[in-house]
């Protein structure tokens, strides 16, 4: 029945698809104002397209393989939305300036190598998508569709923007990703409606001090570019709400993020920062701070004033210590600090009462601070790669469902025995994975040439791995 059942389920959305693609001849009486034929492998615009010319008000031809538009398509003067991606078209012609009612135009990821200059007479144009096209450039007279709300040109290798793209006032989104931009033009910080402004994966290598002068602007992608430095006017954006500089080539950040005081994400992977100024701590709605790849070899106190942070990605970084302030962070859940060079936790980490995520692997860590078992919301604790000898007996309060102590370790979880501690007679936990050996490329190179002494100091050790083995006896 089951098997039946997904067949008549099957079969009823190929028939619909179906139906969907066939000319609409049972409403032929009818004044039809939208049409959608997505995904009908289309080579050529249906005929029953200009059938409605004067009632047609939405077109959906996306995905398809319609490679030219006809001059009888331009008659279609009542069109408000048009959507034409993912086609194969080769050529947008001049007469597209028919469509003075358009709103609404996605012509995205086809073949057109330029946009005619008549596209200036959309005046309606609120919502324009041309990304993934080869264009290069703009038409002059692209800069006079003030009414454009959105405007999409990721991906069309634009090496350049209008020195007037300031006149489009009433931009709220701007896409500009992947092109291949090398510097803005000041009147960038004429748009001072926008809200989203994404320039990542182009080659800027110097920002202008008006990008600054943009008062709404809410989120700011500036990622896989070439800057080494953030002016300090960036700091007057006093309602961003998510910065991405990831990829860059920065060293420092001005002391102005401060101002950045509505901030809840900032990405910062992947940089040369050596730190991070103490004006973060002004950051107090920020809840995501990815610092990994970098060349941290600290990181301030003034963290600890982040009370909304909920997730501090360090990976990859030359930390040998963490801030004692982190304790301070009662709302942080994810904490990553692998590969790095840490040598002890802050007892102090006990505070971070909603920490669910800690991973510390890779460093250099011989003890964890039996404060850690405060952290009563902790799930996954990843230590492996370390140098612990044991872990604190107090970790046994914790509800667990992984600790990693190992690389090849199997199972997410171990079964541990209590020991007295020989240095301080404390109750600890043991296993027989503790205390940690050096990764598995590294003991082979030990192997050829074992220590002596080496060889005794472990002797006793050998006693518990057999020891862990063997069936317990009550």
């Amino acid at each position: 029945w089951v098997g039946a059942a997904a067949a008549a389920a099957v079969a009823s959305a190929a028939a619909a698809a179906m139906l969907r693609c066939m000319p609409p001849l049972w409403r032929c009486n009818r004044q039809v104002e939208a049409l959608d034929r997505r995904h009908c492998s289309l080579q050529a615009v249906p005929d029953d397209v200009y059938r409605y010319s004067r009632s047609l008000e939405e077109l959906l031809l996306d995905a398809n393989q319609l490679r030219e538009l006809p001059k009888p398509f331009f008659r279609l003067l009542n069109l408000r939305k048009l959507g034409l991606s993912d086609n194969e078209i080769q050529r947008l012609p001049p007469e597209v300036a028919n469509f003075m009612q358009l709103v609404e135009l996605d012509i995205s990821r086809n073949d057109i190598p330029e946009i005619p200059e008549s596209i200036k007479f959309c005046k309606s144009l609120e919502i324009a998508d041309f990304s993934g096209n080869p264009l290069s450039r703009l038409p002059e007279g692209f800069t006079q569709l003030r009414s454009l709300g959105h405007l999409a040109l990721n991906d069309v290798s634009l090496q350049t923007l209008p020195n007037d793209i300031g006149n489009l006032a009433n931009l709220v989104t701007l896409e500009l990703r992947e092109n291949l931009l090398k510097a803005l033009p000041a009147s960038l910080s004429f748009l001072v409606k926008l809200e989203q402004l994404d320039l990542g994966g182009n080659d800027l290598e110097v920002l202008p001090d008006t990008l600054g002068a943009l008062p709404n602007l809410r989120e700011l992608w500036l990622d896989r570019n070439q800057l080494s430095s953030l002016p300090p006017e960036l700091g007057n954006l006093r309602r961003l709400v998510c910065l991405d500089v990831s990829e860059n080539k920065l060293e420092q950040l001005p002391g102005e993020i401060s101002g950045l005081v509505a901030l809840t994400d900032l990405l910062l992977s992947q940089n040369l920062l050596e730190n991070v100024p103490d004006g973060i701590g002004q950051l107090k709605q920020l809840s995501i701070l990815k610092i990994d790849q970098n060349r941290l070899t600290e990181l301030t106190e003034a963290i600890g004033e982040c009370e909304n942070l909920s997730e501090l990605i360090l990976t990859e970084n030359m930390l040998t210590a963490l801030p004692k302030a982190l304790g301070k962070l009662a709302k942080l859940t994810n904490l990553n600090a692998d590969r790095n060079r840490l040598l002890a936790l802050p007892p102090e980490i006990g505070g971070c009462s909603s920490l669910n995520v800690l991973s510390l692997r890779d460093n250099r860590l011989e003890f964890l601070p039996p404060e850690l078992a405060s952290t009563t919301e902790l799930h996954v604790l990843d230590v492996a790669g370390n140098r612990l000898q044991h872990l604190p007996f107090a970790l046994t309060s914790l509800s667990l469902k992984a600790l990693w102590l190992a690389e090849n370790q199997s199972q997410p979880m171990l079964k541990f025995q209590t020991e007295d501690d020989e240095k301080t007679g404390e109750k600890v936990l043991t296993c027989y994975l503790l205390p940690q050996q050096p990764s598995p490329s590294l003991e082979n190179l030990l192997q050829n040439s074992v220590d002596e002494s080496w060889t005794d100091t472990n002797l006793n050790r050998v006693s518990v791995i057999q020891f862990v083995d063997e069936p317990r006896v009550e």
